[in-house]
Formats: C-alpha cells, structure tokens, sequence
C-alpha cells in the first residue's frame, strides 16, 4: 500500500479544509491551473489554424512544388518544357504526392474604360484541381476547359472585380507582348466566376484562363508548357519530396533537352513563412508566460498548506516518517490538485475552441490576416501534450517550497495551532 498516496487523498478529500484559508488559496490556485491552460490551449489551436489556413491559401496558387526551365528566372515570362516528360509517373509514386497539374504562365494588361490594371494569366487544363477555388467561389461558376476549342472563359478574384468595376459575364479586353511582334496582341475573354482567396498580393494579379490560350500567346505547341504543380498530402512532405523530385528530374535529364529545377512555395514565398514563423515564438512565449503564473500560484497554495497542517507533519515525524515521504505526500496532493484544474482546463478550452470552429463568433479584417475569422485547428496530441508539460513542469516548481518539510522539528510543530 502508498502510505503516501492515501494520506494524500484523504487530504484532497477533506471537506474541512475547504472551508480554512487554505482551502481559499488552492481554489485560487486550481482556478489559475485552469485559465492557464485553457489559454495554452486556445492560442496552440489558433496558431495551428492560421498557419494551416495561410498554407493553404498560399499553395492554391503556387502548390507545394513546382517544376520548372532551369533557365527559367522568378518573373512570370517562363521558358518552355515538354508536357510528357519520363519522369512523371515516377513523380506520382513519391511518398506523401497527392497530384500533379501542368500549367503556363503570361504576363498582361486588362483595360476598361477607366481602368488599366496588370494581371498574370495562369493558363490551367483539364487536369487542374479547382477544389480551393471551388470552396471559395463567390459569384458565377468555375470555368471549363474541356472542350475540343480554345476557351475564353476565365476566372478572376472579387478584388480585381471591384477594383476594375466588372463581374460574371462582362468581356476581360487584355493585352500582352510577345516576341514576334512589336505591337501589345489583344484578347478579349469572358468572365465566367469571380472568387474570394482573401490574400490580396495573389488576387490582385491572377487570372485563370485556358491553357491553351497562353501557349497561343507564347508561340508554343500543345507540347509545351511553363512547368508542373505538385500537390502534397501533407505539409511535413515537403522537403523529402522535393528532393525525390530533384532526383527524379536529374537523372532524366537528356542532352538536347533543356533542365530541370523545382521550386517550393516556402523558397518562393519566403514573406509569408517569415511571418507564420513569428508566430511559433508567440506561443512559446505565452506557453512560458503561463506555466510560470500557474506555477507561481501553485507554490503558493502548496506553502499555505504546508503552513497549516505543521502539525500533522510533526505527528508523521514523530512517528518515523521520514522528510521525502512526507514531501511525497505533499507532492501527490499538489498534483491531484493541478489535475483538477487541468480537467477545468480542458473543458473550458475545448469548449470554447469548439464554439469557435462551429459558430466563427470572432471575424477578422481578412486584408490584414488573409482570414475572415479566427481558425482553429484541434490537434489532440498537441492538447496532450499540453496536459503532461504542464502537469511535469508545475509539479517541479513545487519540489522546492516542499523542501521547509525539513525545517519542522517534531516537538515544536505537535504543539503548534
């Protein structure tokens, strides 16, 4: 039998000591457990949204990887590669791929009777996944691009709509330059579907059009296109699937062929993970800033209980016990406390999370987050994770003020009231 252990519950379960000023400062101290941890875990479950949100927004329009002319530099004007190289099976193999879509790039101008705005037209197929842009259409229809002619439909975002004053329906006039004449080529498009990303620096550029239009406008043939997207199950496969890629295009390589590079969206979106990184320091520092308050509340709670059951502590020395099995028994009781608030904790947590994530009671300016309301995302291996780093580091702090155990001499603390 723990001798320790029970008379530690027998403590936890005292009725009596609820009402002494003990049992007022564990109260407090147990509320601060709970705050604590419900603020760890919301700002975890935040912070776990946002970036996930922001990831996804950024790699609808750049996907993970990109496969590219090695001559090829970071402007929209691209070299041409083969459509059907060898290794593009070998790519959909990969650990962690999910999908793979051509596409083509060709910087133009739109003009209306006011306006001159540039854009970036990214030519797209049959094989492009419209599942984001889907998910945030919010006007029209998507366009189609499987029909045997070349389509003018296109897709454009509600910034650039309002910006240049059209909507779903309206002609898109643009203009581009190319290399086999000295004057802009028109085309004339047709607005199918407006969408909504909320990242104004990709919206306020991007239009989606037929890809066969943009390789009409840079002179290729159906053979030719500006590189390849590759989509990844999973953010945590990024560099292990950009080095496969890199292998994979490396050994294809041929001598009349032109070489291979890939891109991913961390190397060409370098702003946005500097400031999602930004992020990580924030919670760290929160995590750290709430264990010390819990801790803080915690050994003082532990000190006031100390202080009024001295004379129990003389009776167990003077009856043999020895100083780190009575600080074993103080150290039980603390920990079942900190449970306690850690259940509070948890429930309180989740519940509002939960609120969060079904109702969006709190928005966001989506021009200055890229959302319109706070994500959240519950990761319970994070919230368990959470739990027993607060539970190992509170129980720690308290080791120390269990050490004035020692300090207790039998004889006086008998006697003391």
């Amino acid at each position: 039998m723990n001798t320790e252990l029970f008379i530690a519950k027998r403590l936890f379960t005292e009725k009596r000591n609820k009402k002494n000023l003990s049992g007022r400062i564990v109260r407090i101290a147990v509320s601060g457990i709970t705050i604590g941890l419900t603020v760890m875990i919301i700002a975890v479950c935040i912070t776990a949204g946002f970036k996930t949100e922001v990831k996804n927004k950024i790699t609808a329009f750049t996907s993970h990887i990109q496969i590219i002319n090695f001559d090829s530099n970071f402007s929209y004007e691209t070299r041409p590669i083969d459509k059907n190289p060898p290794f593009l099976n070998d790519i959909l193999k990969i650990e962690g791929v999910k999908h793979i879509q051509a596409f083509a790039t060709k910087p133009g101008i739109i003009k209306t009777d006011n306006e001159i705005h540039g854009m970036v037209v990214k030519g797209v197929g049959t094989d492009y996944d419209w599942s984001f842009f889907k998910k945030h259409l919010i006007e029209g229809r998507l366009p189609d691009y499987h029909g045997p002619e070349v389509s003018k439909e296109v897709l454009i975002s509600r910034t650039m709509s309002k910006l240049l004053g059209i909507k779903t329906g309206d002609p898109l006039f643009s203009y581009f330059l190319t290399s086999d004449s000295p004057h802009p080529r028109p085309r004339k498009f047709t607005i199918t579907g407006i969408y909504d990303s909320g990242v104004a620096e990709f919206d306020q550029v991007n239009v989606f059009a037929d890809i066969r239009q943009v390789q009409q406008l840079n002179g290729w043939d159906a053979n030719n296109i500006s590189g390849f997207e590759v989509m990844l199950n999973d953010f945590n496969y990024l560099d292990q699937a950009d080095w496969e890629i890199r292998r994979l295009t490396t050994n294809s390589l041929q001598p009349d062929e032109p070489a291979y590079k890939t891109t991913t969206v961390i190397s060409k979106n370098p702003q946005f993970f500097d400031w999602l990184s930004l992020l990580d320091m924030n919670v760290w520092i929160i995590l750290a800033l709430m264990l010390v308050v819990a801790g803080i509340n915690m050994v003082s709670g532990l000190l006031v209980i100390i202080l009024e059951k001295v004379n129990m502590i003389g009776i167990l020395k003077a009856l043999g016990a020895k100083n780190y099995s009575i600080r074993k028994v103080f150290l039980y009781l603390s920990a079942m406390l900190i449970s306690r608030g850690l259940l509070w904790g948890n429930i309180l947590g989740l519940a509002l999370c939960f609120l969060q994530y079904r109702f969006q009671l709190i928005k966001l300016d989506v021009s200055t987050y890229y959302v319109d309301s706070i994500p959240i995302q519950i990761n319970f291996l994070h919230i368990l994770l959470l739990n027993i780093g607060t539970m190992i580091c509170t129980v720690a702090m308290l080791v120390i003020p269990t050490l004035y155990i020692s300090r207790v001499s039998p004889d006086k603390a008998i006697q003391f009231e």
